[in-house]
């Protein structure tokens, strides 16, 4: 490894193996947009508070901006990270005298903080996007089918009657949890460490309000000590992603199910399955099993997160390196996991008449055959439950079986109770069942498009909001990198 700027006083030559092993080289790019404007930022701010003059200020700038416009690859690969590696950079370009201005008043410590929160609160308007996005498929699915009767279930097994919208909303209802703990996450994420230098702070006069402003905070992690050790918002956020991802699993899960042979109740667009190298009919559902294995993966880097910070005393320590990668790979994975989720949604094909063939199968009027008996005779539920419970054992539902259960629980048959053959006709009717269930988030069709109808308002409203959290960012690099207005 060359002899870079940091080293140059203290230290020697630095052991090869050394070098390598705690080079965060191979994974920084992810920071190096980043960290530029982070940089653009802080000279500024020194040039505000008469740290360094105009003329330091106007070639350190000019000389940022050069490096970002080079890239990534062009930086100096030997070096601990990104961040050095910018100031090895600088210093080349504009000599030690004006590069060694720089760092005044800061450490690599707030340095990185910042730069991974400011990676890090892309990402997440990022995952926010496609979420919003799947949530709009979903939307537009179970719109589709919220007359699309189906057997729902319980431990996998037929249990009632509803409609395929009214289980799709399900998932979309999960995916706004999801979303909003991501927003959450993001306004704690949105919080500047700059200015905290090495985790005491510095005796030069730094303005961090206005880094915290110039780079699109929403306002300043003010302990110092805390600012540059805390790193909870990516456990929140790991958390948060590995929730997300989870949802997607049981999604993914239940469309491989539901596009197997026996079920036989969806097939995959050709475009989102595989085949096989040797059975030719195949068609394999290899997304969504990668949606679901990722999913582990996604777990595995919050966990690995949580042993890193476990015990680990304040204020930095290279530990946290180790993090960075695991929140990076983690957030990339989920959004290409929602992604493809949104294009197996919107592109599945229905089979409604399985559906429909499917879900009176295994009794699942039983519940509403049992409420119907309460209602009509005043008989105790769980009496009722008990009834129908043996009828169950049999294919017999007429009125004379269900008399002949009830002398032996109650002493007298259901039909001098009132109890008719219309009453037990209805209860049966798996439509009917549906329509019965009208209350709030029920499976009933108006109330299904009911609450289509208002979480497409939520879905507009969430769409506004996103756009200015994405836009905010935006509109402050640009601003930084018009170096002439700063």
């Amino acid at each position: 490894m060359e002899q870079n700027v940091i080293r140059r006083g203290r230290l020697g030559t630095l052991d090869e193996r050394a070098a390598q092993f705690i080079s965060s080289m191979t994974t920084d790019e992810w920071l190096f947009r980043y960290d530029i404007l982070v940089d653009i930022a802080h000279v500024a701010m020194l040039r505000r508070q008469s740290i360094i003059n105009q003329t330091t200020y106007d070639a350190l700038a000019t000389a940022l901006i050069l490096i970002r416009e080079r890239g990534y690859a062009r930086l100096p690969q030997n070096v601990d990270d990104v961040h050095v590696a910018i100031e090895t950079a600088l210093t080349k370009e504009v000599g030690a005298e004006l590069g060694g201005w720089l760092h005044v008043g800061r450490s690599r410590n707030d340095e990185v903080a910042t730069c991974i929160r400011m990676a890090f609160r892309a990402e997440l308007a990022s995952l926010m996007h496609e979420i919003l996005e799947l949530q709009d498929a979903v939307l537009r699915e179970a719109r589709k089918n919220d007359t699309t009767i189906m057997p729902g279930f319980t431990h996998l097994q037929h249990a009632q009657p509803t409609t395929l919208g009214h289980h799709l909303l399900a998932y979309h209802d999960a995916l706004e949890r999801d979303f909003q703990r991501l927003l959450d996450c993001y306004d704690r994420t949105n919080q500047s460490p700059l200015g905290a230098a090495a985790f005491a702070s510095t005796g030069f006069p730094l303005d961090r309000d206005f880094t915290a402003s110039a780079l699109g905070f929403a306002g300043v992690v003010e302990h110092s000590m805390d600012a540059v050790s805390a790193r909870d918002f990516v456990i929140e956020g790991l958390a948060a992603i590995s929730n997300l991802m989870v949802t997607l699993s049981r999604l993914a899960e239940e469309l491989i199910l539901w596009s197997t042979t026996e079920f036989g109740y969806v097939e995959l667009d050709d475009r989102f399955t595989s085949t096989s190298s040797i059975m030719p009919q195949k068609k394999n559902p290899d997304t969504l099993e990668l949606i679901r294995a990722k999913t582990g993966s996604v777990i595995a880097a919050l966990v690995a997160g949580l042993a890193i910070l476990k015990a680990l005393p304040y204020s930095y320590n290279l530990d946290l390196q180790e993090i960075t990668p695991h929140l990076r790979q983690a957030a990339a994975t989920a959004i290409d996991s929602v992604r493809i989720a949104t294009g197996v949604l919107g592109t599945l094909e229905v089979n409604k008449d399985r559906l429909a063939d499917m879900s009176a199968w295994g009794f699942t009027a039983a519940t509403e055959l049992a409420d119907t008996i309460v209602r009509t005779t005043h008989v105790p539920f769980r009496t009722a439950h008990t009834i129908v419970g043996e009828l169950a054992r049999s294919d017999k539902r007429d009125v004379e079986s269900i008399d002949r259960v009830a002398l032996k629980h109650i002493g007298k048959p259901l039909s001098a109770l009132g109890l008719t053959r219309e009453d037990i006709a209805e209860a049966l009717a798996v439509d009917r069942n549906v329509e019965r269930r009208d209350m709030q988030g029920g499976p009933a069709v108006p109330e299904v498009r009911r609450m289509i109808t208002s979480r497409r308002r939520q879905l507009r409203t969430k769409r506004r909001r996103l756009r200015r959290l994405q836009n905010a960012p935006e509109t402050v690099e640009q601003a930084l990198l018009r170096t002439s207005e700063l």
